[in-house]
């Protein structure tokens, strides 16, 4: 294997990590030794450094790991101070139209509904504060209620653009009163 392939290689298996990897794993995993393992990294690591790029691969206890350069950092704050505007995936608004629809209701409840585990969408919900707890349950364990911010007093329902869409039609039905009627057959 020459030079150029085992460092990508080694560069693919520190980017894919995340967190420091071993020197002895790595040389492990590319079946060379330890020495001829460091010297690639170090290589590697050299043309990172010349090449003024945006990446680094450090020491840290005879492991290494890949991480942004130091000069790069406020371009990074920035990025993250930002708020980033994100659109809502289909699960998410799913899952947003049935807790509005039906709200308070309990995470259990969501799924019921939808078939599947609601878990990451109402925490997503919450992170994204469209969704709030507005109380527990009178059940055993007590669980979460969770409602729309509408209805913990702040009104996020313009979400679905469709809210005065929504006052018009229930405007528009008479209002009739329900009699009272009695089910015993005699």
């Amino acid at each position: 294997m020459r030079l150029s392939e085992l460092e990508a290689v080694v560069e693919s298996l520190l980017f894919i990590a995340g967190d420091a990897v071993p020197l002895a794993s790595i040389a492990q995993t590319i079946e060379w030794d330890q020495a001829t393992t460091r010297a690639v990294v170090l290589s590697l690591a050299d043309k990172y450094e010349k090449e003024k790029r945006g990446l680094r691969i450090v020491e840290i206890a005879d492991a290494y790991q890949m991480c942004t350069a130091a000069e790069c950092f406020e371009y990074i704050r920035n990025m993250y101070k930002s708020p980033q505007r994100q659109g809502l995936t289909q699960s998410l608004l799913e899952t947003l139209a049935i807790i509005a629809y039906k709200q308070p209701m309990t995470r259990a409840q969501v799924e019921e509904i939808r078939g599947v585990n609601s878990d990451h969408a109402v925490t997503k919900l919450l992170e994204k504060r469209l969704i709030c707890e507005v109380g527990r349950a009178d059940t055993p364990g007590k669980p979460i209620l969770f409602g729309t911010r509408n209805f913990c007093g702040i009104s996020a329902l313009r979400v679905f653009g469709s809210c005065r869409l929504w006052r018009k039609k229930i405007r528009k039905k008479p209002r009739r009163r329900m009699r009272k009627q009695s089910f015993i057959h005699k």
